[in-house]
Formats: C-alpha cells, structure tokens, sequence
C-alpha cells in the first residue's frame, strides 16, 4: 500500500468518540507503528486545535501526532493556498476539501481516508478506515 491521506474527520470520529471511533484508532495504530504511510495537512492539524477544547486531549494528540512513525505533516505555503483557492472556486468545492484534494494529489496518495462524500467522484478515490483494515488484512 503506498501513500493515504487521512482527512480531520478521521481524527474527531476517535477523539469525540463517535460511533465509528474503534475502526479509526485500529487504522491510526497502524500508522503510528509505520505499518501505514499516511500524511495528514497541518490545516487537518489546525482545525483539530481549535476544535479539541481539552487541553490534555490536545497535548496527547500532538505528542501522537508528532512521535507516530507512519504519518508525515505536510504544510501548505500561501502560494499553494492561493492555487488551492482557485481550484477551490473552479470545482466548486470548500475550501478544506480542495486543500486535502491538492495534497492528496500533489503527494501522489493512493486515496483519501474520510468519511467526508464530498471526495466522491474525484480521480484519487475516497475510502473509509474500514477498507484500509480490510485491505491491512488480506497481506
């Protein structure tokens, strides 16, 4: 399995302990262990901190983050955002997804990981955390 990019939503599913929170901490599991590559958008970082309102909760996520051995953080500039924005008006599409589009397809990704349908019909495929397991499995 090359490369996924993971969407914020997979985060808050697990960190808000949603229904869906046991399959999206198996999947980040495995890419903290580095049996997964993944990137996730330091914007996806962002929105997790203004979101997250305890502070423990908050440092344990970034200690996560930071230490996990299969996730790499990429940083969008201001020249991309501006890209991004364009794109962002020309399909039509917020913001937010457009920019995890852009690093998806800028880093060559095999999918988007979200539960976001917003990815669908795109040319890098949206896929939830269960299909990764899955996929995990059959190796």
């Amino acid at each position: 399995m090359s490369l996924i990019l993971i969407d914020t939503n997979v985060f808050l599913e697990l960190l808000l302990g949603r229904k869906r929170a046991e399959e999206c901490e198996r999947l980040l599991d495995l890419v903290s262990k580095g049996e997964i590559e993944a990137v996730v958008t330091h914007f996806s970082v962002h929105a997790l901190e203004a979101i997250l309102k305890d502070s423990e909760a908050l440092i344990l996520l970034l200690r996560n983050i930071q230490y996990s051995s299969g996730l790499y953080v990429y940083s969008t500039d201001l020249t991309e955002e501006e890209a991004i924005a364009i794109v962002s008006q020309k399909m039509g599409r917020d913001f937010d997804d457009s920019l995890q589009y852009y690093v998806a397809k800028k880093l060559g990704a095999e999918c988007i990981v979200s539960f976001d349908k917003h990815f669908d019909g795109l040319d890098i495929p949206r896929v939830e955390p269960k299909h990764i397991l899955e996929r995990t499995r059959k190796r």
